[in-house]
């Protein structure tokens, strides 16, 4: 059985994935009403992302017999002073979880929960691409934020095909769908 500490931690790590993806959603109604489909394109896909990463959580608390929540999240932040403004919140959240990751593995460790701790190895890693990705991201938005189409190319280049399901990633509550 996953540690007590662990499974309060991993709840609440949860509603941080939930609210990302919410976050996420946010920022591509924004792109979708500034006629950016690319960056919608891309924050609506990270939203499926986030949200399959709390589903991965929750299915690892119930095969660990342990308790699973499913709880409510405040409501995101949805008005944008440009194009930079929501990519930048997103690379400060995806800094943020990568920090919540980390210590979600020292509670792991800590408590001498080693199935709980390389369960956590696979967001350490995702993390890692997390940030890599929307960091080059946000450098690309910065430099052409006074013509967004320039964005637009760079996701088609970069981001125009579908990449397959990661088959090292855990399973999600549902199937992921």
């Amino acid at each position: 059985m996953a540690a007590t500490r662990f499974v309060e931690r991993l709840n609440e790590q949860i509603a941080y994935e939930f609210a990302a993806s919410q976050q996420y959603i946010a920022n591509a109604v924004y792109y979708d009403g500034e006629t950016l489909p690319r960056l919608a394109a891309f924050f609506y896909a990270q939203a499926l992302e986030e949200r399959n990463h709390a589903m991965m959580m929750v299915q690892y608390l119930l095969d660990a017999d342990a308790e699973a929540t499913v709880p409510g999240v405040a409501a995101p932040e949805s008005s944008f002073a440009d194009v930079v403004a929501p990519v930048a919140l997103a690379l400060e959240q995806e800094k943020r979880v990568s920090d919540q990751i980390a210590a979600l593995v020292g509670i792991a460790r800590d408590e001498g929960d080693f199935q709980s701790e390389q369960f956590m190895g696979w967001f350490l890693k995702e993390q890692v691409e997390e940030v890599a990705s929307m960091s080059a991201l946000l450098k690309v938005v910065e430099r052409s934020a006074e013509s967004p189409m320039t964005i637009e190319d760079y996701l088609a280049r970069e981001h125009g095909g579908t990449e397959g399901a990661d088959p090292t990633a855990p399973t999600a509550a549902g199937g992921g769908v």
